[in-house]
């Protein structure tokens, strides 16, 4: 009867086994201890090794579109990573550094399962509505702080996409040319910088007299003030995307252009 119980209790085993993907058990044992399989918390956010799965899924498939490119590259960028070759942001890949190969520690029959279930289950309906809220408010905030008088997505933050997408192989930028738009950001960077500067006090002083009452005529050079400042920082922001575009080629413009309205 005991080995009837055994055998019994096996089988059950076996079942519940097998009842998992072997994807699931594979990224189980061979990912997550760098790559956080559940939306990272503002807490975990400060201590993640590596992006987690919602974030590596959410931009490839963003950027590479088709489910086999996705998959492809889940499985040559973990066996032959290249900074050139990630889909993350730049700057995403200078914080976390880029990952190791991980030739040795895990086959390419296993990355197919993997890449099929990261595939099926990622990023997660929760990490998605999550990103959304995140662009949302950011385009919001940088509305009601921004110091420049037009604020459309035909005219956007270039050196802000070129920084996100610095060293894309698809991008492709030469040396000379990231040493030009360098020059260009700083020059930009300094001058918006030091409008703000003046700008930001100027408009609490026009809300904190209108909050005491003042007569709108008192109010009106100040208010002439701020616009001028507006305008030269708008003129700065025209001058960085004329020069910008000037250095790019029409290749590297035409793949920037999905990412105009950042």
């Amino acid at each position: 009867m005991k080995l009837k119980t055994n055998i019994f209790l096996t089988l059950a085993l076996l079942s519940v086994a097998n009842a998992t993907p072997a994807g699931e058990v594979l990224v189980k044992s061979k990912c997550v201890k760098c790559h956080l399989p559940t939306t990272p918390t503002p807490e975990q956010m400060q201590t993640l090794k590596a992006p987690p799965f919602d974030a590596v899924l959410f931009h490839a498939k963003d950027a590479l579109k088709e489910e086999n490119a996705v998959k492809k590259h889940i499985i040559e960028f973990t066996l032959n990573p290249n900074v050139s070759k990630s889909v993350c942001e730049s700057n995403k890949v200078a914080k976390f550094r880029l990952m190791p190969s991980q030739k040795g520690s895990v086959t390419k029959e296993e990355l197919e399962k993997i890449a099929d279930y990261l595939y099926a289950n990622y990023p997660t309906e929760k990490f998605v509505k999550l990103i959304n809220k995140m662009q949302t408010d950011s385009k919001i905030n940088a509305l009601k702080n921004s110091p420049f008088l037009m604020n459309i997505d035909a005219l956007p933050h270039l050196t802000k996409i070129l920084m996100h997408n610095w060293d894309k192989e698809a991008l492709n930028l030469s040396k000379e040319q990231k040493e030009k738009l360098l020059v260009v950001r700083k020059e930009t960077m300094t001058g918006v910088k030091k409008i703000k500067k003046a700008l930001i006090p100027l408009q609490n002083e026009i809300m904190d007299l209108m909050y005491d009452g003042a007569d709108l005529k008192s109010i009106q050079s100040k208010v002439d003030e701020v616009a001028k400042l507006k305008a030269q920082a708008t003129m700065i922001h025209l001058k960085c995307l004329k020069d910008s575009i000037k250095i790019l080629t029409d290749e590297q413009m035409e793949y920037i252009l999905p990412f105009w309205d950042i």
